[in-house]
């Protein structure tokens, strides 16, 4: 008995060390299994070894299993994956499935996942069919239409080849594969890509696309080129009418947002609001200067050196902005990521904050001859720019976090934030060492 239990530890031991050590290979072994077989091996392994295979999974063989696995299994699988490859899961499942899915989780993350489905109006992402078939170049014809027969699809007329990242390879028609050798490759048959589009490109860029090529199914890819859907041709063929009538409504003005010809009382109406607060904020950025008057007074210098400091902070803060907008954008990161996208800004700030600094004391050393004025304007470009990196990545994800549009209104924020921490350390750093500039 003790040697049986004892070969049944090792062969687990074994199982473990094969799913951790080579999570592809793995998962191509069980792609070729019955469901059941594969929702009972990982049930018996640790959650972290699980997660790793699972990203390497076929879409359909995920389909299958997802349903018979333990809920805290489930649990873990759609909290540890990435953004893009939990939402590509979940959106592939039925309704009914997808919420007990979302019910397992954490609310923030359940709610941000939720977030990330709902694509963008009049997106590639709203008009794709997200339960597409794909298989691997490497399977043969009969594993190809024994897995085929198994999803019950009768809609399916071509199927798309992925590598092991979930990238497109090719496609392969189906009437092809019923002609073909049952030992015979897929990566043999397959075809190219004619086009591709991303899930958060417009539809005016998938009307395009239908216009200069000649397809019937076009491929919809996320930030990372994994396939995450395909947009069919009745879908297709509806974007372009309703394209179409667009183009009329923007002809005349009619359009929900700005065009490049809708009316100049329109624009005034959108643009205005933001101006005004933008002089507000101009404003609160002067106060802050008006607090050291008598410094500046003191030291002319300061003034002249004051638009570097906010200058290099505006740009620093403006490279962590579009960043963090792309990645909000592309989804390549959801608002659980904020600590990280975080810390990374910080500490890219201070890098460059200290070589930035390093050039412009040498410039201010060589114009002034003062060390006390270099002294303050190292420390001050130090701090602000870090300040930059800092409020560069947390505005846009704070602003999402509370519902409203980053694009629209970070830019103003970060602006704000860069100029009064850029003013207030440069002067207040001077004030406090104005005893060593006026001994310079």
């Amino acid at each position: 008995m003790n040697t049986r239990r004892d070969a049944d530890n090792a062969v687990e031991a074994l199982n473990l060390r094969y799913l951790l050590d080579y999570p592809g290979e793995a998962a191509r072994q069980l792609e070729r299994m019955d469901a059941q077989e594969v929702a009972d091996l990982l049930s018996q392994q640790p959650a972290h070894a699980v997660v790793p295979v699972w990203e390497q999974l076929s879409s359909d063989v995920e389909q299958a299993v997802i349903g018979l696995l333990p809920d805290a299994l489930v649990r873990h699988i759609v909290s540890e994956l990435e953004p893009a490859l939990a939402v590509a899961l979940l959106v592939r499942l039925e309704p009914e499935q997808r919420q007990h899915c979302l019910a397992l989780l954490d609310p923030q993350v359940g709610a941000e996942l939720a977030k990330l489905m709902d694509y963008p109006a009049d997106s590639a992402g709203q008009l794709m069919d997200p339960r597409v078939v794909v298989l691997r170049s490497e399977l043969t014809a009969q594993e190809a239409l024994t897995r085929l027969r198994a999803l019950k699809r009768r809609d399916v007329h071509e199927f798309f080849l992925i590598d092991d990242d979930g990238r497109l390879e090719g496609r392969v028609q189906i009437q092809q594969l019923a002609l073909a050798e049952p030992a015979e490759l897929l990566g043999t048959m397959r075809h190219r890509i004619a086009a591709v589009v991303n899930d958060i490109a417009p539809r005016e860029e998938v009307v395009e696309l239908l216009e200069r090529s000649d397809i019937t199914d076009l491929p919809v890819v996320d930030f990372s080129g994994r396939l995450v859907g395909v947009i069919r041709q009745s879908a297709l063929v509806s974007a372009m009418q309703e394209e179409a009538s667009l183009d009329i409504q923007t002809m005349v003005g009619v359009s929900k947002d700005e065009r490049a010809l809708s009316p100049a009382r329109f624009a005034v109406v959108k643009r205005l609001p933001w101006l005004q607060i933008n002089l507000l904020t101009a404003f609160l950025a002067a106060a802050v200067v008006g607090l050291f008057e008598d410094t500046i007074a003191k030291f002319t210098a300061l003034a002249v050196l004051l638009p570097v400091v906010a200058g290099q902070s505006g740009n620093a803060g403006a490279q962590a902005l579009a960043v963090t907008m792309r990645g909000l954008a592309l989804r390549e990161i959801s608002l659980r990521h904020w600590p990280k996208v975080v810390i990374k800004e910080v500490s890219v700030g201070f890098t460059n904050g200290i070589a930035i600094a390093a050039t412009t004391a040498i410039g201010v050393y060589v114009w002034s001859r003062s060390v006390g004025l270099v002294l303050v304007i190292v420390s001050a470009m130090i701090i602000s720019m870090v300040a930059a990196g800092f409020a560069g990545a947390l505005v846009p994800i704070t602003l999402s976090r509370l519902g409203q549009d980053p694009a629209q209104s970070s830019s103003i924020i970060l602006t704000t934030v860069t100029d009064i921490v850029g003013f207030f350390s440069f002067l207040g750093i001077a004030t406090v060492l104005s005893g060593m500039l006026v001994a310079s």
